[in-house]
């Protein structure tokens, strides 16, 4: 229950964590809309009544809001992705339809879009690379250093040795790529190569699958082979190398991302593993508590997250836009007024029901949904 009473020191990481993600995603909004020429009239970090702020010589209100739980980039002309506005229905002046969002052409508005999530992944990516230029990538020789008895790489026929050449079809360089093909298997068998003696050696193995609690409380369904490796060793990288390696460990955590939510979906992963913003806020405390390196690689594969759930085609959501420019594309004008405003409203009830099956998650992995169970029995 440290949570419930551990207040600022919870609740400032957060709190910095989400500004910085926030900024990001709507900074590669901003960005690309001056590009193309739009007009920004807002910047908010947040929302509601703003608490200070100033305005550029563009006219861009730049501004913290009372609610940080967010932030948007509000464009001159973008009544297309609000629908019922009606002040945007009048006839603009040429100098108006120069800057307005939605006069410029589909690639353009698309283009706006898309930066909001290319941010964020390009934000892991420098993440990434700056731990690995200046800490240094663990790196641990892909060689069975022991296998548990009864576990699924005995079973397999796997030694002491070893050496993995591949698993399910990836070719293998690090230990590591090995704990993350195997932390998303479902109990399938899959087929591993090793190196034994100089002789490539096809073996199967069927991943044991057991619940772990990890050191934030919460249950993860996760698959255990039962190999352990010799210590591994940081290696400090040169700054070319590093950003390849950074999009390299951003393309395996959204890779790695999906598949877990597909595997939600079709009912081979629990939904009780999802996380809302109560869940988020304890790990960011928790993380902060283990130093600024610890927490640079925390918004990192936030921002993964961050990029990848507004690129789903749900309306409200950046991938929701993207859908109705496709329909554009293919229709040759914009879909009209009423289908528009019934796709917000429905993306937004789903991603609200989204939000509160997380944050129950979030109160049942704290207790507190017990707790309030217990009282009224």
């Amino acid at each position: 229950m440290g949570f419930l009473t551990g207040g600022l020191s919870y609740i400032v990481p957060f709190l910095i964590v989400l500004t910085i993600l926030v900024f990001v995603h709507e900074l590669g909004h901003y960005l690309v809309a001056r590009w193309n020429k739009v007009r920004v009239e807002v910047f908010s970090i947040g929302f509601g009544p703003e608490l200070f702020g100033w305005t550029d010589r563009a006219g861009t209100r730049w501004k913290i809001s009372v609610l940080p739980l967010g932030g948007y980039v509000k464009m001159f002309g973008e009544g297309d992705l609000s629908p019922g506005r009606e002040s945007d229905m009048r006839e603009l002046t040429p100098a108006e339809r120069v800057v307005s969002f939605k006069h410029k052409r589909l690639p353009q508005r698309a283009a706006v879009v898309v930066a909001g999530p290319a941010a964020n992944f390009i934000f892991a990516v420098v993440a990434f690379a700056l731990v690995f230029a200046t800490v240094g990538q663990s790196v641990t020789q892909p060689i069975v250093g022991q296998v548990m008895p009864g576990s699924a790489a005995a079973a397999a026929g796997l030694q002491p040795g070893d050496r993995f050449v591949a698993v399910d079809g990836a070719k293998i360089a690090r230990f590591e790529q090995i704990q993350q093909i195997i932390g998303l298997n479902t109990g399938t068998t899959i087929p591993i190569v090793v190196d034994r003696d100089g002789k490539n050696v096809a073996l199967a193995a069927t991943p044991h699958i057991v619940i772990d609690t990890d050191h934030f409380g919460n249950q993860h369904t996760i698959a255990r082979l039962g190999v352990t490796a010799k210590a591994g060793t940081l290696v400090r990288l040169d700054p070319g190398t590093a950003v390849w390696h950074g999009v390299q460990q951003t393309w395996s955590i959204t890779a790695g991302t999906v598949e877990a939510l597909w595997q939600m979906i079709s009912g081979r992963r629990s939904g009780e593993e999802l996380s809302g913003p109560v869940g988020i806020v304890r790990m960011s405390g928790e993380v902060a508590t283990g130093g600024i390196i610890a927490l640079i690689g925390f918004m990192a594969v936030l921002s993964v997250n961050l990029g990848l759930i507004n690129l789903f085609p749900i309306p409200v959501l950046d991938g929701g836009h993207l859908l109705f420019y496709f329909a554009e594309a293919i229709r040759g004008k914009p879909l009209g007024h009423r289908a528009q405003e019934f796709g917000f409203r429905l993306g937004l009830a789903l991603v609200l029901t989204l939000m509160v099956f997380a944050t129950w998650n979030d109160f049942a992995r704290l207790h507190i949904v017990a707790f309030i169970k217990g009282l009224m029995t």
